[in-house]
């Protein structure tokens, strides 16, 4: 028997060894290539799921002529401002209003007022601006996008540095959005296909809102992890994309063709003044008021009535909830939750508006601000987290269901000819009242009782003032007759 090779035992292993190597690294490489391909599968998936609900979204909005009147236009538009206005609260949110809970509450509501205050003060001069250059409401559009844009890339040097710009910058955004609603509200109906109602085309828009605040707030939640100036600076490019998109909206919004301003339509004569004179705005405006017909001045109190409430709950649970949190939970988990219930509400005011199409409007709107009333007035003697929550939701719920009536109460009973200024200036006192609602909650003692029963005597006053101006002005008929007959 003839003795083993030396060599041939450590040959046969090293050639095993080659061998398992090779059959490891093709099933690793097997391997990497089944996850590599997986993921590029689940990547097209989800590419083509987003493709798909884009393109579902993109033919709902162009529906019934909205694609050819050019209104799929304003609500995409409308879908990228408030992906913008998100991305920027989401900014703010982790900057300017995360102030140290030891720091005084004067001194908060303080600043908050004074950033408040220049808007009250501005915002009853949009309307008239409009009025008086209303052949440039495309480039007024634009302008409050590029004008955020500009002051969201100042934010986020500001941010970084903690440069004295950081608080009048904020301030702009929020004038600049206050002033979107507005002539956005001036636009929208020139751009109705024919059978559209105000109220469908609202709720469409509605809709678009709140996706854009979804998709907006999600990404900059994203880019914030980066850093605070990287959500600002997504905000930037957001507000970029509207300013090129409110230019380009069709021609049509620019037209004036057949408009004509309410005192020379209205039944109530309204004397000019001159443009010196220190009180004629204030005239001017109580005349229009006057010139309403009955069912769009109750329609236009009670929302006045649901933005109060809005402003005042945002704000005096923001201070609520710092100082004094619910016994139990988290000021910022029960902040987070209320806000999420509003937006829950508002949500569902669209759908259910547009269910109800076929209901009187101002049943509706007499109902949403009696729930209002109803809501706070719990709060205030039930208080804890299930009647804020019910608040919050009833509160995002009525505030849309009120505005989306109303806007049908003044489809319905003003002339085609003066309805784009009734707009106008209802935009403008509605975003006044929710100035007013957050003032009053900055205002009050951070006592909830006594918080949500003033807020509750306010609503209740609204809503008494509504039924004695039903009551004081019945002619609804005759007045809607002569606004639209001398139209």
């Amino acid at each position: 028997m003839s003795a083993p090779d030396p060599g041939a035992g450590p040959d046969r292993t090293h050639g095993a060894a080659r061998r398992a190597g090779s059959v490891l690294r093709r099933g690793a490489s097997a391997t990497g290539r089944a996850i590599g391909h997986g993921t590029v599968a689940g990547a097209r998936l989800a590419g083509r799921g987003s493709r798909a609900g884009a393109r579902r979204a993109r033919a709902y909005t162009s529906s019934s002529g909205a694609g050819e009147s050019g209104l799929a236009r304003i609500i995409e538009l409308h879908f990228v401002n408030l992906a913008g206005d998100a991305a920027l609260t989401v900014s703010l949110a982790g900057t300017i209003f995360a102030i140290p809970t030891d720091e005084a509450r004067g001194q908060v509501a303080q600043f908050l007022a004074l950033t408040m205050a220049p808007f009250a003060l501005l915002a009853p001069f949009i309307g008239p601006l409009l009025d008086r250059f209303r052949h440039g409401r495309r480039w007024a559009i634009g302008t409050t996008l590029a004008l955020r844009a500009f002051l969201c890339w100042v934010l986020a040097g500001a941010v970084v540095d903690g440069s004295a710009w950081l608080f009048p910058a904020a301030l702009g955004c929020l004038v600049a959005s206050k002033a979107y609603g507005v002539t956005r509200a001036s636009a929208v109906p020139r751009l109705l296909p024919p059978g559209f109602s105000l109220v469908n085309a609202n709720s469409r828009n509605a809709l678009a809102g709140v996706a854009g605040m979804a998709v907006g707030g999600g990404l900059a939640g994203a880019a914030a992890k980066v850093g605070p100036e990287w959500s600002l600076r997504l905000a930037f490019l957001i507000y970029v994309v509207g300013t090129v998109l409110a230019i380009r909206l069709p021609s049509r919004v620019d037209s004036s063709s057949g408009e004509l301003d309410i005192e020379d339509t209205g039944p109530v004569p309204v004397p000019r003044r001159d443009s010196g004179d220190r009180v004629g705005l204030v005239h001017r405006l109580r005349s229009r008021v006057a010139a309403l017909p009955t069912a769009v001045l109750v329609a236009l109190w009670s929302a006045v009535g649901a933005r109060l409430l809005t402003g005042f709950l945002t704000l005096f649970m923001a201070f609520l909830m710092r100082e004094h949190p619910i016994p139990g939970h988290s000021g910022t988990v029960v902040l987070g939750l209320v806000v999420g219930a509003a937006g829950a509400g508002n949500a569902l005011g669209t759908v259910i508006g547009n269910a109800l199409r076929r209901l009187r409007p101002d049943v509706i709107i007499a109902v949403a601000l009696i729930a209002d009333v109803l809501a706070a007035l719990a709060a205030a003697f039930f208080y804890s987290l299930g009647t804020l929550l019910v608040l919050g939701l009833t509160a995002g719920l009525a505030a849309q269901l009120i505005k989306l009536s109303s806007d049908a109460v003044v489809q319905r009973d003003i002339e085609e000819s003066v309805r784009t200024r009734v707009f106008a200036w209802s935009e403008t006192v509605l975003q006044i009242a929710w100035v007013v609602g957050g003032g009053i909650g900055i205002g009050l003692p951070l006592v909830p009782q006594l918080g949500f029963g003033v807020i509750s005597a306010l609503l209740v006053v609204v809503l008494g003032v509504s039924v004695r101006i039903r009551m004081a002005r019945p002619g609804l008929s005759e007045r809607t007759a002569a606004v639209r007959g001398k139209a």
